[in-house]
Order: C-alpha cells, then sequence, then structure tokens
C-alpha cells in the first residue's frame, strides 16, 4: 500500500511547466531522502532527482538538470518537483520516494538502492507531454 501520495499530473504541452507534489500523513518527510523516479512505457525506472533530509546538495539527473527543481516545504510535509521546459521525452509515470536511510542522494540512478533502499513509495502521477 502506498504511503506517500503523488499529485500535479497531466497533459502539457511542449515546453509548457507542471509541478509535482509528493506527501504523507503517515510519517515525517524531513527526516527521509526524497526522490523523484519516473517510467515511461517499456522502459526502465529512472531516478531523475533527489533531496536529502539535512545538509548536502539535491541531486538530478542529466536527463532533466537544469529544468527541473526538487524543493520540500517541512510545515506541508510535502516535497515538489517543479518541472520547466518540459519535452516529449518527459513523458513518463512519475513517483516520489523516502528513506530514512543515510545514502547519498546520487545513489537513486542504482536501481538496487531504488528497490531496497528506498522503502515507501507512491502510487505514481501520469505526465504526459504532447502538442
Amino acid at each position: 500500500q502506498a504511503r506517500l501520495v503523488e499529485s500535479g499530473g497531466g497533459l502539457v504541452e511542449p515546453g509548457g511547466s507542471l509541478r509535482l507534489s509528493c506527501a504523507t500523513s503517515e510519517f515525517t518527510l524531513a527526516k527521509s531522502n526524497v526522490g523523484w523516479f519516473r517510467q515511461a512505457p517499456g522502459g526502465e525506472r529512472e531516478g531523475i532527482s533527489c533531496i536529502p533530509s539535512s545538509t548536502g546538495n539535491t541531486f538530478y539527473a542529466d536527463s532533466v538538470k537544469g529544468r527541473f527543481t526538487t524543493s520540500r516545504d517541512n510545515a506541508k510535509n510535502t516535497v515538489y518537483l517543479q518541472m520547466n521546459g518540459l519535452k516529449p521525452e518527459d513523458t513518463a509515470v512519475y513517483y516520489c520516494a523516502s528513506t530514512e536511510v543515510v545514502v547519498p542522494c546520487s545513489q537513486i540512478t542504482d536501481a538496487l538502492t531504488q528497490t531496497i533502499i528506498f522503502g515507501n513509495w507512491g502510487q505514481g502521477t501520469q505526465v504526459t507531454v504532447s502538442s
């Protein structure tokens, strides 16, 4: 059962923007590294961004660097993924996931880390970029 809830997906034209939200009422996200992942039809799950629980830099995959921004609002227990300059190749189901395990955010690109370390997942939200 999903412990995180994503929202904000939808249909947008190329060049447009969307903001995804990741929230939970079950635990405090401020204590967790929170990652954003996506999976396109027929493709593998891709770790695209991760915001650390405390100090450290937010990680972005090369595919989204400069276009996507991850932030958190601890008062709302929510993590956001601001997506600008969207391209058709960004079309995918987007998931957020969290972990309290101390692991570098850059590790989200590793499939084993995704599966074993990130234990709390959302149900996903569809993002479609098309004209």
